[in-house]
């Protein structure tokens, strides 16, 4: 097992499918252009492989499926059934909801119990403004069926100031009434934001400001959560649960277990680091051999971890998996 000065070893592996994205999310692409997928994108077969490798050699266990955007992939009904045979202890999607409805089958037939939804606004002329692209009834109908076949679901929302902010309280209202857990994420410097500082600052709201907004129609405490989780957690008794994830006003790379896999077969060990790591090529070889590279490697990736905090990074969001 591969673990640092600080304790922190890889136990949470998030696998990109594609680069490619039917959305452009103000705060994932600065030119409205929706992403596409790489020409060198590795096979469903080699992803697969990729989480098994990870597994063994890292201790893997649990996957996220992410992208760009997952749904879009023709590899997702052939990776869900390979890593479905790894015995991971949890397997999640996440998704920007707009083609759930239609693939909500398949990946519940492939064992997905677990959704992450980015939602950013119920408000449909917001909703259109930010995501540049989708539907949001699509969206909300997909959650809804989803729940309804017993998934659980977190939303996941990033207020920005001048776009979304007066949604926070209608979010939480909206979630806490269907029984979904909203997660508010706060803005993160990455790709455009990290190299233009005051769109990020005038743009940026923090744990205090959302808990402040929060406290004026909820009553909230704050509760426990698991050691390498990246969310504060807090309920509101008798109506449920939400979280920030306060990356920028309370790090938690101490903690962190999360490692990086792109669908052109890069690791990536830090979101914050621009270091990258191939091991497309070793997902080629047979076991006996691919093992000990790919240890040095992570080895690497891990090193690449922040010691105290976030300090953003060029890498665009959704190239890498959210």
């Amino acid at each position: 097992m591969i673990v640092d000065r600080q304790g922190r070893r890889f136990r949470n592996l998030r696998v990109s499918l594609t680069a490619a994205c039917n959305y452009a999310c103000t705060y994932c692409v600065p030119d409205g252009k929706r992403l596409v997928a790489a020409q060198d994108e590795l096979s469903a077969e080699a992803l697969a492989r990729g989480v098994a490798y990870l597994i063994e050699a890292a201790g893997i266990e649990r996957l996220r499926i992410t992208g760009g955007e997952p749904l879009v992939s023709p590899r997702l009904e052939g990776f869900l059934t390979a890593v479905g045979k790894l015995g991971l202890q949890d397997i999640s999607l996440t998704t920007n909801g707009q083609l759930l409805a239609r693939k909500l089958p398949q990946v519940h037939a492939a064992g997905i119990r677990r959704l992450n939804i980015s939602l950013d606004t119920l408000d449909p002329q917001a909703f259109r403004q930010i995501a540049r692209g989708g539907d949001l009834a699509t969206v909300l109908e997909g959650m809804q069926q989803a729940r309804a076949l017993g998934l659980q679901i977190k939303v996941n929302m990033v207020p920005m100031r001048g776009q979304n902010l007066d949604q926070v309280l209608p979010m939480l209202d909206y979630c806490l009434t269907h029984g979904f857990e909203l997660r508010f994420i706060e803005l993160m410097r990455m790709g455009h934001l990290a190299r233009n500082h005051n769109a990020f600052l005038q743009q940026f709201v923090g744990l205090d400001q959302l808990l402040a907004l929060i406290g004026r129609e909820h009553l909230y405490q704050q509760v426990d959560a698991a050691l390498d989780a990246t969310a504060l957690r807090y309920q509101i008794p008798g109506s449920g649960y939400f979280g920030v994830i306060a990356n920028e006003s309370v790090p938690f790379c101490r903690t962190c277990s999360r490692l990086r896999l792109s669908s052109t077969g890069w690791l990536h060990g830090c979101l914050s680091s621009s270091n990258r790591h191939f091991v497309g090529d070793l997902l080629e070889k047979p076991r006996h051999q691919a093992l000990p590279a790919l240890q040095r490697l992570l080895v690497k990736a891990l090193a690449d971890k922040q010691e105290l905090a976030f300090a953003g990074g060029v890498t665009v969001m959704k190239v890498i998996g959210g």
